[in-house]
């Protein structure tokens, strides 16, 4: 219980840290460069995914984080939360534990590329944040992820 009091105080400060974009007469104002545009979309587009119950970053996921972690240190204002998620099976607790490791693995590999940890933030969902519904393997494969989200710019 108290896990998931931690967890819901941490994604209210999140959303908390969110400011209220500039309305102008066509739509938003967010005051970033076409160029930055582009950076936070490749950073956030492209998830990682794992293997059932493991953490460890696969090798064809390191290209993806190579190029993240060249962007996020060329816009240097730029804080990205790194969000790991797991399936449905398992409980709330080993899934949330889980969910941490799996952050914490693209995390500490983007440091060793160079990153600076006070552009990285974690936190873990466990399974309570599924893309896709249902069972079997092609839909569990699917909630096995890593998502990148940027936080601030």
């Amino acid at each position: 219980m108290k896990r998931i009091a931690l967890i819901l105080s941490l994604m209210m400060a999140l959303a908390a840290s969110f400011g209220c974009a500039k309305k102008t007469g066509a739509g938003y104002d967010d005051g970033l460069t076409p160029e930055m545009r582009a950076a936070i979309e490749q950073i956030t587009d492209a998830r990682v995914y794992f293997a059932f119950n493991k953490f460890d970053i696969k090798p064809e996921y390191k290209d993806l984080l190579k190029n993240k972690a060249e962007l996020i240190k060329k816009y240097n204002s730029i804080r990205v939360g790194i969000e790991g998620n797991c399936d449905e099976r398992g409980t709330q607790e080993y899934n949330l534990a889980l969910g941490e490791r799996r952050a914490r693995a693209a995390y500490e590999y983007l440091v060793t590329l160079g990153v600076s940890p006070g552009q990285l933030e974690m936190i873990s969902y466990g399974k309570e944040n599924p893309v896709a519904q249902g069972s079997g393997e092609s839909v569990w494969s699917k909630n096995r992820r890593d998502d990148f989200r940027v936080v601030a710019h």
